[in-house]
């Protein structure tokens, strides 16, 4: 039977998705938490492969059991194994046995979050990217216009990426200021946008990322917003990691969800 689970986690602590010796993953702890209530050993498939330090809203995985349970009790079971962990489970469906969390997915989201402004972060460490250096927010939007559409993607990929072509379709982005973002939240402004007067959001949605991919995409619209001379279509033809800009850095970064 497969079991479809969707994840909210906070990644400061871990060193991403992906089982490692080197520290806790999110996907080792959600094999043990399994384990622990069904003394199976299962893999687990997620959507997308965070690095270490990068948070989830709705990271999506799947599993199997050998026998069938309520996806209630499987999700209680699971967040009672969790319940001293960064990660917990929000969701938890029955699905047919070819879905498939990473290849099934048609659709990512991802979120960028900048603080911008001269004191630096004290609530919220380690969950937004500060830049104390006013950013020209109009700048980064028409930059991040040229983003959009299909692409060589060989300026924007980590050197260790081993996604077999550059080319993507990014579908669409999104730079949102702290009125903005309580706007498109239907009115509901979180207490975090509330108490940062500078927030910006970036959001980007394809149906899939290269390695470092938006985290360079960031650094690059950062850059831009600060004044630097970046032309996209000139990094675009450079086709080389040194003509964009630098990797923002990872806490900064939310999976936010994906489509089926």
């Amino acid at each position: 039977m497969r079991y479809k689970l969707t994840l909210e986690y906070n990644g400061t602590t871990l060193i991403g998705w992906q089982e490692n010796i080197q520290g806790p993953s999110v996907q080792s702890l959600i094999r043990d938490a399994i384990f622990k209530f069904s003394q199976q050993d299962v893999e687990v498939v997620a959507a997308g492969r965070t690095d270490a330090g990068v948070h989830a809203l709705g990271m999506v995985c799947h599993f199997d059991l050998s026998n069938e349970h309520d996806p209630e009790t499987v999700m209680r079971a699971i967040n009672f194994y969790l319940i001293d962990s960064p990660v917990a489970v929000l969701d938890c469906e029955i699905v047919p046995d070819d879905f498939h969390a990473r290849f099934s997915c048609i659709k990512r989201n991802y979120r960028y979050i900048i603080l911008n402004r001269p004191a630096p972060v004290i609530m919220d460490k380690n969950m937004v990217w500060w830049i104390p250096r006013s950013l020209d927010v109009e700048k980064m939007q028409a930059a991040a216009a040229k983003l959009i559409g299909n692409h060589d993607w060989t300026s924007f990929r980590a050197s260790e990426c081993q996604a077999k072509s550059p080319i993507k379709t990014l579908d669409k982005v999104e730079i949102r200021t702290k009125d903005e973002v309580g706007r498109t939240n239907g009115g509901v402004v979180s207490s975090f946008v509330l108490r940062n007067s500078s927030l910006i959001e970036i959001e980007f949605f394809a149906r899939s990322f290269l390695h470092h991919q938006v985290r360079n995409m960031v650094g690059t619209l950062v850059e831009i917003g600060l004044g630097k001379p970046l032309d996209i279509d000139e990094i675009f033809a450079a086709k080389n990691r040194s003509a964009a800009g630098p990797t923002a850095p990872a806490h900064g970064l939310y999976f936010v969800s994906a489509e089926y």
